[in-house]
C-alpha cells in the first residue's frame, strides 16, 4: 500500500514545486467553465427569448384614433377603435408563453449541469493522467535502481552480463512509458484549459486535487422530474395551449368603436354628436387553417420529443447506474489485487537481491504491479465519471 500511496502523489505537491503555475481545484475548473463557457451563453439567450415571448403574449393591442372631414354635415369626425381579445384567448396565450419560459429555465439548469459535468469529467481525466505520470516516474526510478543492482551484482560476479542487458532494456522501456504518460498529462491539461476558457497567455496550470472515489448510494435520492423530461413536458404544454389559441382565433379580435361628429353649417344638428359601434371580423376568406395546422404539427412534434426524452433519460440513468456499480466493484477488487501485487513485487526484488530469484521474475512481478495499479487508476476515474454522469441524469425539478 505504500507504493500505491506514492503513485497517487497529490498534484498539489507538484504545484508547490513548479513555480509560476496556476493551481486549479475541481471547484475552480467547474466555476471557470460556467463563467466563460460559450454554451451557457446560448442557454441564457434561450431564456431571454422565452421571457421576451412572454412579454409579447401579455401585451394588449393599442387603440386606433382616426379623424376625417366630409362636406356633408356634420363635417368633422373623430373616432377611436379599441381591439378586444376574445374570451380566453389572451389567457391561453400567456399560459403558453409561461410554459415555454419554464421549459427554457429547465433547459438552462440542465445546460449548466452539463457544462459542470464536462469540466468535472475533464478534471477527472487530468487526475488519472497525473496518476499515470506519477506511476511512470516511480517505475522508471525503480528500473534505474534495478539496473544499478544488476551492474553491481555483475561486477561482484553474482550475475551475468545478460542480466545487465535485460535491466538496461527494461529501464529504457520504463523511461519511454514515462515520456508517453507525461505527454498524455500535458494534453489532458490543455483540454482542461480549453474547457475552462483559459487562453494560452494565462500560463500553465496544475491540478490541486488527487484522484479518489467514495461509493455512497445515499447521495442519489431525489424528488421531482428529471430536468430534461420536465423541459420536454413544458414544451408539450406550451404547444397544446398554442393550438387552443389558434383554434379560438378563427374569429379575429373584435373592436369597440366610439367617436364624435360636429360642425353642422346648417345648424340643424348643433353641438357634438356621439357615435358608438363594434366591428367583428368575418372568417370568410381566412379561417386560420395555416396557423392551426402549424400549431398542431408543433404539438405532435413536442409529444414525440417528450416520449423520446423519457426513453433516453431512463436508458441513460440505467446505464450510468450499472456502470457506476460495476466500476465501484472493480475498484474494490483492484485494491485487494494491488496489495497482493505490491507484496509480490517487493518479495521478488528482495529475493533477487539475495540471489534467490532470477531477474525476469522481478520484471514480471513489477510489471504485474504496474498493470494492476494502472488498471486501478483507470477504474477509479471511470467510477468517478459514471458517478458524475448519474448525478446529472437524475438532476430534477426538486433538486437544489
Amino acid at each position: 500500500m505504500r507504493s500505491f500511496r506514492y503513485a497517487f502523489i497529490s498534484a498539489a505537491a507538484l504545484a508547490r514545486i513548479a513555480a509560476g503555475q496556476q493551481v486549479v481545484s475541481r471547484a475552480d475548473a467547474v466555476d471557470a467553465a460556467l463563467r466563460r463557457g460559450a454554451r451557457l451563453s446560448l442557454a441564457s439567450a434561450d431564456t431571454a427569448v422565452a421571457f421576451a415571448n412572454l412579454l409579447v403574449a401579455q401585451e394588449r393591442q393599442n387603440p386606433v384614433v382616426s379623424g376625417s372631414y366630409s362636406k356633408s354635415a356634420p363635417q368633422y369626425h373623430l373616432s377611436a377603435e379599441l381591439p378586444v381579445d376574445l374570451p380566453g384567448v389572451r389567457g391561453l396565450r400567456i399560459e403558453s408563453a409561461k410554459a415555454a419560459q419554464r421549459a427554457a429555465a429547465y433547459r438552462f439548469r440542465f445546460a449548466r449541469a452539463q457544462i459542470a459535468l464536462d469540466a468535472d469529467t475533464t478534471y477527472t481525466r487530468v487526475q488519472a493522467a497525473s496518476a499515470h505520470a506519477a506511476l511512470s516516474r516511480k517505475n522508471a526510478a525503480s528500473a534505474d535502481t534495478l539496473l544499478a543492482m544488476a551492474i553491481a551484482r555483475r561486477n561482484a560476479g553474482d550475475a551475468a552480463e545478460l542480466d545487465v542487458q535485460l535491466a538496461t532494456l527494461y529501464a529504457g522501456q520504463q523511461r519511454n512509458l514515462e515520456v508517453a504518460d507525461s505527454l498524455e498529462l500535458l494534453l489532458a491539461l490543455e483540454n482542461l484549459r480549453t474547457v475552462m476558457g483559459l487562453s494560452a497567455e494565462a500560463g500553465s496550470i496544475v491540478i490541486a486535487d488527487s484522484l479518489g472515489f467514495q461509493s455512497s448510494d445515499s447521495a442519489f435520492s431525489f424528488s421531482g422530474i428529471p430536468l430534461s423530461v420536465a423541459a420536454a413536458q413544458q414544451e408539450l404544454n406550451a404547444a397544446e395551449l398554442s393550438t387552443r389559441v389558434e383554434k379560438r382565433s378563427v374569429f379575429g379580435a373584435p373592436s369597440l368603436m366610439a367617436g364624435i361628429e360636429t360642425h353642422d353649417p346648417s345648424g340643424s344638428e348643433p353641438g357634438i354628436l356621439p357615435t358608438f359601434g363594434i366591428s367583428i371580423p368575418i372568417p370568410l376568406l381566412n379561417r386560420n387553417r395555416g396557423a392551426i395546422a402549424l400549431a398542431e404539427a408543433s404539438r405532435v412534434r413536442a409529444s414525440a420529443e417528450l416520449a423520446v426524452t423519457r426513453l433516453e433519460t431512463d436508458a441513460q440513468v440505467a446505464r450510468a447506474t450499472r456502470e457506476r456499480k460495476a466500476f465501484a466493484e472493480r475498484v474494490a477488487r483492484d485494491r485487494l489485487l494491488l496489495e497482493s501485487a505490491n507484496r509480490v513485487a517487493a518479495m521478488s526484488l528482495t529475493a533477487y537481491r539475495a540471489g534467490a530469484a532470477a531477474l525476469p521474475n522481478v520484471f514480471e512481478a513489477q510489471r504485474n504491479a504496474r498493470d494492476v495499479l494502472a488498471q486501478y487508476i483507470d477504474d477509479v476515474a471511470a467510477a468517478r465519471i459514471a458517478d458524475s454522469v448519474l448525478r446529472l441524469m437524475i438532476l430534477s425539478t426538486g433538486s437544489p
